[in-house]
């Protein structure tokens, strides 16, 4: 199937209005940063999702997923084939102890679906930047905290354009590790634990994690969250004394507020590098190299990206 074949394909399906070539992805991402989408599709439920996924699978076109774009540096010469971009979603109790969101709801949605129902066990997420989707992903950590800890079970879609319902067993969790970045499956709802919790003392501690969020972490500046994993015990060495946080390795480094071009490390956290309105993903990317090196040089510790690099950066 030629290309022109793949775009009638996919607007047959989905109505020529929604299929959308050459598409800037930068409002996108919460870096603000990137290239056009070859094609972009956003797709408001999971039979979208798998249909798309059919199609191009079909087509041999190679698809990228985006979910609410933090966590994500996409390369200035932008992303081919086909971006699936989430959007909309689902929220509902399957029993007392069980809340199902679908893929594309953000996390900062679900916080407060569950507060607002009575649900207690996700309101210390508040804050996070993403969706369900992203944070099953990447097994989203906060606070000593993963979100692979709360999960049920979930649905996922395969590139074919199948489904398969799976255990949390099944997932295969690790610190900013899941069985997705193994499989190139893609999440269509997760299932959560709660209990029964009162909306008052919830909201508290919601409001708490906003707080210390926002004393933490430079909000107001975009960012793509932190850049780095923090090192792992039994897989990293760190020297004694140094603190096991990647955040503090590039301070201690003393790359905090080095920059290259419009990307600059924060002086607010060290493992966040923000955009002041002029980076480019190269730019960003050059500073992650610089930190990653300079901390290497100085500590011998060799930082890994908890950013994900989407489209071609060679």
């Amino acid at each position: 199937m030629t290309t022109l074949e793949f775009a009638a394909a996919m607007k047959a399906a989905f109505g020529a209005d929604r299929v959308r070539h050459d598409w800037p992805l930068a409002p996108f991402t919460t870096f603000r940063v990137g290239g056009p989408a070859e094609y972009l599709i956003e797709v408001r439920t999971s039979d979208e999702m798998v249909a798309a996924l059919a199609v191009a699978y079909r087509a041999g076109v190679p698809v990228t997923m985006l979910g609410g774009g933090s966590n994500v540096l996409v390369s200035d010469a932008g992303i081919r084939g086909l971006v699936i971009r989430a959007r909309g979603g689902d929220i509902h109790r399957t029993d007392a102890h069980c809340v199902r969101a679908d893929a594309a709801v953000t996390i900062n949605g679900l916080v407060r679906w569950t507060i607002n129902h009575r649900c207690a066990g996700l309101e210390a997420w508040a804050g996070t930047p993403g969706t369900v989707g992203g944070a099953v992903y990447g097994n989203a950590h906060f606070s000593g905290r993963l979100v692979g800890d709360l999960i049920l079970g979930a649905r996922l879609a395969t590139r074919e354009g199948g489904t398969i319902d799976v255990r949390r067993s099944d997932l295969s969790f690790g610190y900013d590790d899941s069985r997705l970045q193994k499989t190139g499956e893609i999440l269509l709802w997760a299932e959560f634990a709660v209990t029964d919790g009162d909306p008052a003392t919830l909201r508290r501690t919601a409001r708490e994690s906003l707080a210390f969020r926002k004393r933490t972490q430079p909000l107001d500046t975009p960012s793509a969250g932190c850049v780095f994993r923090n090192p792992e015990r039994g897989r990293d060495a760190v020297p004694e004394g140094v603190p096991w946080s990647a955040g503090a390795l590039i301070d201690r480094a003393g790359l905090k507020g080095a920059a290259v071009g419009g990307a600059r490390v924060s002086a607010t956290h060290g493992n966040f590098i923000v955009n002041d309105g002029r980076a480019t993903a190269r730019e960003i990317r050059d500073l992650i190299e610089r930190c990653r090196t300079g901390v290497r040089e100085q500590f011998g510790v060799q930082l890994r990206e908890e950013i994900v690099y989407l489209g071609n950066f060679d």
